[in-house]
């Protein structure tokens, strides 16, 4: 059993701004002392030599759907399952998704939600989606977001019939976010487009998995993501768009950005390093269990993603973590339309971007920092509390021993539906300790510089997970009013 007192030991701590070899002193779930040489007494206080090892802050992973009800039927990592998952991964705050239907009430479904996540063994906290709109849609907002700590909003352009909100829509539940300081956040693919092309594509006898990316190519979500920054930023309200997947969305948001629009963006793991040949090769089963959405691109795209998150037009990485097992995925075996959408990764986000970022080089340490934890601890109102290891934040770290490898495998994973993204890859960087709360929660098991994932030690209890309540009028906010005063318009006088 682990202290409330832990004190590591010559470690390099990295944070987004600076990296230094220091000694990290915890004490009941805060970060109470930075320095070096540092001395504690007591005999309860546990005391772990980290030399040589990496210390970062707490992943946060902002975009995690855990059970939830999709196409059908119910994701498979559900809170206890999935948050015990990120913990062994390195991630220790998880932001997942309120997802009302159309015509439910809000609260209702963040009361529904709540009890669900009731069992999470990490923080966590939510952003609700708007899926339709009328006047009790918008009193419920200002509900939540004042007194239920959300103060994000999402928004589907995509899923016609189900999820998807009309332009008019939009800028209605925009216009209400910007009232309440909550950031919109968007799913951008053009859903009246992509409907036609699965209706076509399905006239055309193509059933099968390949039929995903081909109803949904680059150009559609380019379309939606500049529809949404223009909406946007005609309103004056920021703006984050969630799992961009392809170069000409992304060049649409480095545009709007070096243009001055409050424009964010996040990539998932799974877009950084997997192309669409997933989708043309292999079985059905292996194909189907790709099928997310947006999909996995073509070649290049991962590669433009990567210079996103170096150039900073991207800020964020995420994992869209919301799993199928194989049975579900064949709900679509005669319709591609009805394969259940979704991959892992809560788990592997962590090492596929220490290996893949600063591994290659791609990405400085203190980068890497900044779009696994601080960027979305900075853009949700987390930070400092999350997102940096300094005296006063939470004692969640995350202890990274940069010459350990690991086997990504299905077989060891924690997560539960038994296909794995990136089954076989070997990463180097891998999280060796999590600290949540200032208690070690999980400790790889290392044989000859390998760590044997499924003999780690994971001590979490159910339900330890604190809900995170998150202010609104957070960073993204800063200027606004300024700049609303600054673009006045006022009538010309003439003769």
């Amino acid at each position: 059993s682990s202290s409330t007192k832990l004190l590591l030991k010559g470690g390099k701590v990295v944070n987004s701004d600076v990296s230094l070899v220091a000694d990290v002193y915890c004490e009941d779930g805060k970060i109470v002392k930075i320095g070096t040489d540092l001395e504690v007494s007591g005999d309860d206080v546990r005391v772990i030599d980290v030399k040589g090892k990496i210390l970062v802050p707490g992943g946060i992973d902002p975009h995690t759907h855990f059970h939830l009800p999709f196409m059908g039927t119910i994701a498979v990592d559900h809170f206890e399952g999935g948050t015990r998952a990120a913990l062994a991964g390195g991630t220790t705050t998880v932001i997942d998704f309120v997802i009302p239907a159309p015509g439910e009430s809000l609260l209702k479904a963040y009361d529904t939600w709540k009890e669900w996540a009731a069992e999470a063994v990490c923080d966590y906290s939510f952003h609700v989606a708007v899926t339709w709109w009328s006047d009790q849609v918008k009193e419920e907002m200002g509900i939540i977001a004042r007194e239920r700590g959300v103060n994000s909003f999402k928004h589907f352009m995509a899923y016609k019939g189900s999820l998807m909100l009309n332009d008019e829509a939009l800028v209605n539940s925009f216009t209400r976010t910007k009232e309440l300081g909550c950031l919109a956040t968007v799913h951008a693919e053009n859903g009246e487009l992509v409907l036609r092309a699965q209706q076509k594509l399905l006239s055309q006898g193509i059933t099968g998995p390949e039929g995903h990316p081909w109803s949904r190519p680059p150009a559609y979500e380019a379309e939606a993501t500049n529809r949404a920054c223009t909406i946007a930023n005609a309103i004056d309200t920021p703006v984050y768009l969630v799992h961009v997947s392809c170069k000409e969305a992304l060049d649409h948001i480095a545009t709007h950005r070096q243009a001055g629009w409050k424009v964010y963006g996040e990539a998932l793991a799974g877009h950084l390093t997997i192309d669409d040949s997933v989708y043309f090769k292999g079985s059905w089963d292996e194909s189907a269990a790709h099928v997310m959405s947006p999909p996995f691109r073509p070649k290049g795209n991962p590669e433009a993603l990567w210079g996103g998150l170096q150039s900073g037009a991207l800020q964020t990485t995420a994992t869209d973590n919301c799993t199928f097992c194989a049975d579900q995925k064949r709900l679509g075996a005669e319709d591609f339309t009805k394969i259940p959408n979704g991959t892992n990764g809560v788990e592997d986000r962590m090492s596929i971007l220490w290996h893949h970022g600063v591994s290659t080089g791609r990405l400085s340490e203190n980068q890497y920092v900044a779009v696994t934890s601080t960027n979305s601890a900075q853009l949700f109102n987390l930070y400092p509390k999350k997102g940096v290891i300094a005296v006063g934040s939470d004692a969640d770290i995350v202890v990274i021993d940069p010459q350990v490898k690991r086997t990504i495998s299905a077989k060891t994973m924690h997560q539960a539906n038994g296909h794995n993204i990136w089954e076989g890859w070997s990463v180097q960087g891998v999280t060796v300790i999590t600290i949540s709360h200032g208690e070690v929660v999980w400790e790889a098991h290392v044989e000859n510089g390998e760590a044997l994932w499924d003999k780690g030690t994971l001590s979490a209890p159910k339900g330890r997970g604190n809900y995170l309540f998150r202010p609104t009028f957070g960073a993204a906010f800063s200027g606004i009013d300024e700049r609303e005063k600054t673009n006045t318009k006022s009538p010309i006088a003439r003769q």
